[in-house]
């Protein structure tokens, strides 16, 4: 049993206490034992994520596909049309700042660090099988890369973006990872320890998720201004360029999605195109136009094979290959997927499934294709005509290899400027969803759409800065990134529920639509109150007088209703709404007409299956253009007797109906719920 819409509104956010407590002592643990004994744990690690990549490479490879073909087929299916949010809502955010939003949260400063590196590598390195620069490995560099970069990773943040936002803003729950395992494991665990488990786990993964991409982006930082105006790499300098981006990424934490981490994620994307744009035109333009077409060309031709290719038969070579880096990133984006999918959920409230599975799968695959495509192939070209020393600088220092290939660029200073500057804003606005996404994660009572207050904010920015200044100073990023890919392991088991349960509420979603189609019969009162209506529906009334239509008609229709159910054994509640008082049972003894009334809820039981709803809520509306009267007094606004069910608003107004109607509209939506819980059994 879900809560209402207007249940929310009495809702009082609490720090979470034991999730709050149990992540930040693991975490301190974890890092205190990486630190104090950095070769045993690094070695323990190591060995741990050798045994996940060689054990588990095949399930890895299987589960990651079915990830995306079940995202996939959600978007093509017929439920492809339900929002993520009641029925009447609309998206949160415009269209391309919540593309620019996807675009930062879900890839940030690895684009920089990976961006000529990788494609380089599998050029240099390939996969057992393929010599070395060859022509071969040339042409299948940049479609390797896209694999590891292209729909599989984006399936992943697709199915649990959408299992978090469909249970929190569709069933009105809460944005948590506990919440879309509800269906399967039922309220009482979910609410209890295996919920505050789950939680705890994906606080302890994004803290490690986070303070690895922090470290990755220190060094980029790091080995750019080293690059541009000589600043040696120093652990002085890292700490300073982790301070500063921990306290920018607060105050941008602060302000909240709707501002600081908006306007960053939008101001990245506009400069890493230009960007984009720029090595384009500077570059080989007709040759890289040419080797982007080939590569997606490539990457769509072997994705099938790609996806299950395992190198069984390819002996150690190709089980090492394997391990180091397909394996690798599917662990890696697993690991992430706690701290994006909360934050792509965040974003994503009031878009269809449909909108939200394309959006979040192919608006950053177009750019991640041109990205590596344009980088990718222009390293290759330099390489293959004789640039050995670009090659070599990619493959034993990753960080420095988009600032070495810009050396053969003209004003090859401006663009590793340029490159910097991108770089520390992904850096911050990874930082700065990060604290969001924790703090949120560690309360409780969170109304969806609100975030958590702003000290909690402040609290896991400040904590994330000090791991990674821990940790930067211990030499222990390898270790932790060793932890996230270990930890990817149990939460892709995690993922594979929430398809599960995706998928038996999808289906209780149907049931309900096609329960919807059942006939119903309007009563006009045999002819004498349609002009009542009809005068209703031109007219626009003000609240005392929706409030009396609720109080005379809605009311004792509810009543009888009720009184009715309730001699016949059911479990029934007549709850009224007034400003004084939110869920205050009506006293059947009282004068009706004495009570303040802002809506009315009847609810009624049916054992471990859904509850029926019948709500009729005092509704503020703007007035429309068209009216009868044209008089200049008509107030801006107007009130309505809007009817809520369980899944939210309907989006009919009852104002106009008599007593009859009214009882009419509730028995012929009861039929409905009724006829849903037969296709349920």
């Amino acid at each position: 049993m879900y809560s209402s819409p207007s249940e929310d509104t009495t809702q009082t956010m609490s720090l979470n206490k034991t999730v709050f407590i149990g992540s930040a002592v693991i975490s301190i643990l974890l890092i205190i034992w990486t630190i104090v004994f950095p070769t045993y744990s690094g070695a323990l690690l190591g060995a741990g994520m050798a045994w996940v990549s060689e054990s588990f490479g095949w399930y890895y490879m299987l589960v990651v596909a079915a990830y995306s073909i079940f995202a996939l087929f959600v978007g093509f299916s017929k439920y492809g049309d339900i929002k993520l949010g009641q029925d009447h809502e609309k998206a949160q955010f415009p269209f391309l700042a919540w593309a620019a939003m996807l675009f930062s949260a879900g890839i940030g400063i690895d684009l920089l660090f990976f961006g000529a590196s990788e494609p380089l590598m599998h050029y240099l390195t390939p996969h057992a099988g393929l010599a070395p620069a060859s022509e071969e490995a040339m042409r299948q560099a940049v479609a390797q890369t896209f694999l590891h970069w292209g729909l599989h990773g984006w399936g992943i943040y697709a199915l649990i973006g959408m299992a978090l936002a469909y249970f929190a803003y569709r069933k009105n729950m809460p944005l948590a990872l506990r919440s879309p395992l509800t269906p399967i494991f039922g309220e009482r665990l979910i609410k209890g320890w295996l919920g505050d488990g789950i939680d705890t786990f994906g606080v302890v993964c994004t803290l490690m998720g986070i303070a690895t991409s922090l470290g990755i982006g220190v060094l980029q930082a790091n080995a750019g201004l080293t690059h541009v105006f000589g600043i040696e790499s120093s652990k002085m300098v890292q700490t300073i360029i982790i301070v500063c981006v921990v306290v920018a990424a607060a105050i941008s934490a602060m302000t909240g999605v709707e501002r600081g981490v908006r306007r960053l994620s939008e101001f990245n994307m506009l400069a890493a195109i230009l960007f984009l744009v720029a090595i384009l035109v500077m570059g080989n333009t007709v040759y890289l136009l040419n080797t982007f077409t080939q590569s997606v060309g490539q990457y769509f031709q072997t994705i099938v094979a790609k996806t299950f290719d395992v190198y069984a038969y390819d002996g150690a070579a190709g089980a090492e290959w394997k391990s180091g880096w397909t394996v690798f990133f599917w662990a890696w984006w697993v690991a992430w997927a706690p701290f994006v999918g909360l934050f792509i959920a965040r974003i994503s409230r009031g878009r269809t499934l449909r909108e939200f599975v394309f959006g979040v799968m192919f608006i950053p695959l177009g750019f991640i294709f041109a990205w590596f495509s344009i980088f990718g192939n222009s390293a290759i070209e330099l390489v293959a005509n004789g640039a050995t020393e670009l090659g070599e600088v990619a493959v034993n220092d990753a960080a420095m290899g988009l600032f070495a290939l810009f050396e053969y660029y003209p004003y090859s200073d401006v663009l590793s400027l340029v490159g910097v500057i991108i770089g520390l804003v992904f850096f911050i606005t990874s930082a700065d969803s990060g604290a969001l996404v924790l703090a949120n994660l560690s309360s409780r009572g969170l109304i969806n759409g609100v975030d958590a207050p702003v000290w909690l904010r402040l609290f896991w920015a400040a904590a994330t800065g000090l791991i990674t200044l821990g940790l930067l100073f211990a030499g222990g990023f390898s270790s932790l990134q060793s932890v996230s890919v270990i930890a990817g392991l149990p939460f892709s088991v995690i993922l594979v529920l929430y398809m599960i349960a995706m998928w038996k509420s999808l289906k209780e979603e149907g049931n309900k639509r096609k329960a919807s189609t059942i006939g119903t019969a309007n009563v006009l009162d045999n002819g004498k109150s349609w002009k009542a209506r009809l005068q209703r529906i031109v007219s626009f009334p003000k609240h005392a007088q929706v409030e009396h239509f609720l109080q005379t008609i809605v009311l004792p229709a509810m009543t009888d209703v009720e009184s009715e159910l309730r001699a016949g054994g059911l479990k029934t509640a007549l709850v009224v709404r007034n400003p004084e008082h939110i869920g205050q049972d009506i006293d059947q003894g009282k004068d009706q007409e004495s009570v303040q009334i802002e809506g009315l809820k009847l609810q009624v039981g049916h054992g471990d299956q859904d509850d029926f709803i019948y709500e009729v809520n005092l509704v503020k509306a703007e007035r429309p253009n068209f009216t009868l009267n044209t008089s200049s007094k008509l107030a801006e606004y107007y009130y309505r007797a809007e009817v809520f069910l369980s899944d939210g608003s309907q989006e009919y107004d009852l104002v106009g109906y008599s007593k009859e109607q009214v009882l009419v509209d509730i028995l012929n939506q009861y039929e409905r719920h009724m006829q849903y819980l037969h296709l349920e059994r």
